[in-house]
């Protein structure tokens, strides 16, 4: 049996914590051979399942501040590691120990540290010195490590252009859906009118490099042509690109008839907004492999997207693609759906259809086997 240390220290919410969670939840351990432990702050262990073969160390220090966390990774976990004989150290946040001591995996998980023109939307401010940071700790880590996960063909590509040593074993596995979202499949071949508006959704935090600014522009646009629709933009937000939105909401839409931000959903209520969209928009600029992006394809939504890093290759012929900085494409894109009823419908199916691919027990059971030829000595 195959002793998996699994470090959580940098797992605190999002993708990350929902990953892991779902990596975990998926595994057949027993069939796999693989005994999992994984050390994390009281939060990110409480979203974890509980299963046997699977034991949740708590560790206080990993419930305070990053630079307390920084210092337990380097220090504390070789130590134990070699405490509980780990066979092999698992770290999806993509940073490793200096010396951990034994063979490491890593995961890429964020693309924005190496995507530079991307990192540089954030300007002089926290946000872009810590891009700076994870940038140099994981080149570090992924140039260290005998195995690197990446979750897309453009991350490996992207990442590796950029490493000045060639990493070792290589696997590209992407995540997985739950299965809750692939629900009845819509009709989308009904058409539009004042009375029944054409309802875009583009679930997202509001970021620098997610674009809703250009994606509202574009939607403002369509209206002064007299076109039906309204678009909701769901998430939280980063403040500086919350202040930008808000703005651009204030000037285009000051009486709030079609431009509309609800903020921050819990996961659980997501489902119901795709459900009662008739389109969805994904704006972005930089993703790694985009959960939000999987969630539309697999409610059936016709898609308006984003041609920018990985987005071609996860949705492939199921979306109509523009770029995220001209509203000019995105309106046009928008309406190429609003006016096709036969396209809505076969952007649908089609999107469905690839979203299929993208399996949890799949992605747990690549990603267990990777780490275990890892720790095997098939690595580097």
């Amino acid at each position: 049996m195959i002793v998996v240390g699994v470090d959580a220290s940098n797992i605190r919410a999002g993708g990350g914590i929902t990953h892991l969670g779902q990596l975990l939840a998926a595994a057949d351990l027993e069939a796999l051979g693989v005994r999992v432990l994984v050390w994390g702050g009281a939060y990110t262990l409480g979203c974890l399942p509980d299963r046997s073969r699977l034991e949740k160390l708590h560790v206080q220090l990993l419930d305070r501040t990053l630079p307390v966390r920084m210092a337990w990774q380097r220090w504390m976990l070789p130590r134990c590691l070699a405490q509980h004989s780990c066979d092999v150290l698992f770290s999806p946040g993509g940073t490793l120990p200096t010396a951990p001591g034994l063979p490491c995996v890593v995961m890429s998980q964020n693309l924005l540290p190496f995507e530079p023109a991307e990192a540089r939307r954030f300007g002089a401010s926290f946000m872009r010195v810590k891009m700076l940071l994870l940038r140099a700790s994981q080149k570090r880590s992924f140039e260290q490590a005998q195995g690197t996960i990446f979750l897309t063909r453009y991350a490996h590509d992207t990442v590796r252009a950029q490493l000045d040593r060639a990493p070792g074993k290589v696997a590209i596995i992407p995540h997985g859906i739950e299965e809750r979202f692939f629900g009845g499949l819509k009709c989308r071949g009904e058409s539009f009118s004042p009375s029944r508006p054409l309802r875009l959704l583009y679930v997202s935090i509001v970021d620098v490099y997610k674009h809703q600014w250009h994606v509202a522009e574009a939607v403002a646009a369509l209206r002064l042509k007299g076109v039906p629709l309204w678009v909701e933009f769901v998430g939280p937000c980063y403040r500086p690109a919350g202040k930008r939105l808000a703005d651009a909401i204030r000037r285009l839409d000051p009486a709030g008839e079609f431009l509309k931000y609800t903020g921050p959903l819990s996961f659980e209520r997501l489902e119901e907004k795709y459900q009662k969209a008739d389109a969805f928009v994904f704006a972005s600029s930089c993703e790694n492999l985009p959960n939000i992006l999987l969630e539309a394809m697999a409610t059936g939504l016709p898609i308006a997207c984003s041609g920018s890093g990985p987005m071609p290759e996860v949705l492939g012929e199921g979306g109509v693609y523009f770029n995220p900085e001209r509203p000019e494409e995105i309106a046009q894109a928008i309406m190429r759906l609003y006016q096709d009823g036969a396209l809505r419908t076969r952007l649908a199916l089609q999107a469905r259809q690839a979203a299929r691919s993208f399996s949890w027990e799949r992605c747990a059971r690549e990603t267990f086997s990777f780490i275990a030829q890892v720790a095997c000595g098939n690595g580097r």
